[in-house]
């Protein structure tokens, strides 16, 4: 844990530093909203990896139905979830500035604008999000579990195509289907990539610091808990 909360730490710092500081060449496109690269992308990444995290320990639950594997699998839940939202945050703030510059604050269009990558991004949350409502659902806590693990698999299955293969068939303002210019040399300097992935290190450290914590706090809780029954 204090690895992780290490790394966080370094990483982020190191990123807000160089990526409100660093005189990078604007990426095409984007002009000087660019920065938010280094924030919004990120939180997509960590969020994928705390959903693998998640998807591992809900396997292992129905593989050894340990109450253990369970905890850690909804722990990683929760966490991948608040960095969806980070993730959704940060990118409807980055198309209101870009996509809808010369829209009024009221319009609705100004901050949502039905492309498909934000839809099927938010559909995607939503689905996974049905994770916890399914938990809070069952009250037998074997069936909760073992529900919630299969629930959990399959949810995490079908994020990575809604949020990154639909959206690059069917296009539209979000980059996607002619490539990201996060990741085309043509389009981003070697700086850039040095403060985005220092930027995703940090933030990927981060969220499993948070899962960690999370966890720790959960079996102390549990723990509470057991023995105020028995007293």
């Amino acid at each position: 844990m204090r690895i992780a909360g290490v790394v966080a730490t370094l990483g982020i710092t190191v990123a807000l530093l160089l990526g409100f500081w660093l005189p990078l060449p604007p990426i095409p496109g984007l002009g000087w909203t660019d920065r938010n690269l280094f924030f919004h992308v990120p939180m997509w990444f960590t969020m994928y990896a705390l959903m693998g995290i998640s998807f591992y320990w809900s396997a292992r639950y129905l593989l050894k139905e340990k109450d253990e594997a369970d905890l850690c699998a909804r722990e990683a839940a929760w966490t991948a979830m608040f960095f969806g939202v980070l993730g959704l945050l940060t990118g409807i703030l980055w198309s209101r500035v870009t996509w809808a510059e010369t829209l009024p604050d009221t319009d609705f269009q100004a901050w949502w604008g039905w492309d498909p990558k934000q839809t099927f991004a938010l559909i995607a949350l939503l689905m996974y999000g049905a994770y916890f409502i399914l938990r809070q659902s069952v009250r037998a806590p074997r069936l909760k579990a073992r529900l919630a693990a299969v629930y959990n698999i399959a949810a995490t299955i079908l994020v990575l195509p809604l949020t990154f293969f639909l959206p690059r068939y069917l296009g539209g303002l979000h980059p996607g289907a002619e490539g990201t210019p996060a990741f085309r040399s043509e389009d981003i300097s070697l700086m850039h990539r040095v403060v985005f992935y220092t930027a995703v290190l940090g933030f990927m450290a981060l969220g499993v610091w948070l899962w960690q914590l999370r966890t720790r706090i959960a079996r102390l809780q549990e723990k509470y808990e057991s023995e105020a029954l028995q007293v």
